[in-house]
């Protein structure tokens, strides 16, 4: 049996939906996690966990980008970021760079990862990640008229990995060693229970 949902339910009216869609959560549709890392306006390297995005030919498109956040600023200041995947290895250190977050902190350093310098464009790159994607700046659109978020694409114009992903009998790039993906609080509809946060791994099958 199915049930319908046009409008959001009574039992999640009063969750804390942090500013997404009460969809979000009862879908859960999981997305691949990475960091966007760019240069502050200081000079200071900033690292930002990012989700909710797709990937065709040589383009990303990021779904929710905060335009109040450093990650947006510094991407409209300099045009360049890099899109670093990290392996489940690393990612709690990933996660430290949420709390690292400082407009005067290196973030990536001061998380425990390593900076590299980017080959072509103007930004930061993780060592520890197995694929980085060097990107430059295309446009935006605001999801509605005066959202706080906009959807952005960038095109990628340089990729970096990992040998060792290369071949999917070595590490490959999924399952345990590969792509994290976000499952982002998956919530009951009818009674409102809302999960943790939920990582996922892709398991290939056929």
């Amino acid at each position: 049996m199915k049930k319908e949902y046009s409008m959001i339910p009574k039992s999640i009216k009063e969750n804390d939906l942090y500013g997404f869609s009460w969809i979000d959560f009862v879908t859960s549709i999981p997305s691949v996690l990475f960091l966007v890392t760019t240069y502050k306006s200081n000079g200071k390297p900033n690292a930002c966990l990012q989700s909710w995005a797709t990937f065709v030919e040589d383009y990303c498109i990021m779904a929710s980008v905060n335009k109040n956040k450093h990650m947006y600023k510094s991407i409209k200041e300099t045009g360049d970021m890099v899109l670093n995947f990290p392996s489940m290895e690393i990612y709690p250190k990933c996660v430290e760079t949420i709390k690292n977050n400082g407009f005067d902190v290196d973030e990536i350093t001061e998380s425990g990862l390593t900076v590299e310098r980017s080959k072509i464009i103007n930004a930061p790159l993780i060592k520890e990640c197995f694929l980085n994607l060097e990107c430059k700046y295309l446009w935006e659109k605001e999801n509605v008229e005066g959202s706080e978020h906009v959807v952005m694409c960038v095109k990628i114009i340089n990729v970096s990995m990992d040998t060792e992903y290369f071949d999917e009998n070595i590490k490959g790039r999924y399952g345990e060693t590969g792509y994290i993906y976000n499952i982002h609080n998956p919530t009951n509809p009818e009674t409102g229970k809302m999960e943790d946060d939920f990582l996922g791994i892709l398991q290939k099958i056929k």
